[in-house]
């Protein structure tokens, strides 16, 4: 495994029903550092399941994970000291309703990398301000539209200060005129050589952001490219047929 793979995925499976669903039938793949990976594919076609087995929310049938050089499905690797190191932003944005949006941010922090509060709060308020929301601070998430929230999410994920960032379709919740807050806070980090791998529906983001492309059907990676290759020259009739119907 060379010095800049972050994470390296082999012949990774996952099956329902005893087998009969195969969600994950043989992926194999490498993210490095400072790659953003999109993941795109019809509906039903594991992109989501393949981002949860990268952080063992989804435990898999079979196959392995390195990430940083350590097979993480071994049951006697403890998955929380590695979790703490890969960041996750979900459709739904998960924030504490009763907590105002500085504790949010700082519970895990202080709990788990055992951060002092003044330490915490510093990071957070200087993430805040990245993404324009340090005024946002005391408010609660009830107070907040989708597209704060979400942005929230992100910055409340860095604020564990991760190797890598995982975003399972961040936008697909959210009102359209939202959509572009959210990704450009996603650009911001490519730019940044944050290390990310992105599940979405964003076809525009895919094209500009992704430094490589993964295309999912039926539980297997059909085709995997750059950009370029994967939007205007397409080589399976099963990516042709996807391009065709979403741009």
């Amino acid at each position: 495994m060379n010095g800049d793979t972050l994470i390296r995925v082999e012949k990774l499976q996952k099956h329902y029903n005893g087998g009969v669903i195969k969600a994950l039938d043989g992926i194999n793949t490498e993210i490095k550092k400072g790659e953003v990976v999109v993941v795109i594919g019809p509906s039903g076609s594991g992109k989501s399941t393949f981002l949860r087995c990268l952080n063992l929310l989804e435990v898999p049938t079979d196959g392995n994970i390195f990430f940083e050089g350590v097979d993480i499905t071994d049951e006697k690797v403890n998955i929380n000291i590695h979790r703490q190191k890969m960041g996750m932003v979900f459709q739904h944005f998960n924030l504490f309703p009763h907590m105002t949006i500085l504790k949010n941010m700082i519970i895990a922090p202080m709990k788990l990398r055992k951060k002092s509060e003044a330490e915490a709060t510093e990071l957070a308020m200087k993430l805040l301000r990245r993404v324009g929301l340090e005024d946002r601070a005391s408010a609660y998430p009830s107070q907040l539209s989708g597209g704060q929230k979400q942005r929230i999410a992100i910055v409340r994920a860095l604020c564990m200060e991760p190797e890598v960032m995982l975003f399972d379709e961040p936008t697909s919740a959210l009102d359209p005129e939202m959509v572009g807050e959210v990704l450009e806070v996603m650009k911001q980090l490519a730019h940044d050589n944050m290390t990310m791998v992105v599940v979405t529906h964003e076809m525009g983001f895919a094209r500009e952001v992704g430094s490589r492309v993964m295309f999912m059907a039926d539980g297997r990676q059909v085709e995997e490219g750059t950009p370029e290759e994967i939007f205007d020259h397409p080589k399976s009739e099963r990516l042709q047929t996807f391009l065709a119907k979403v741009l």
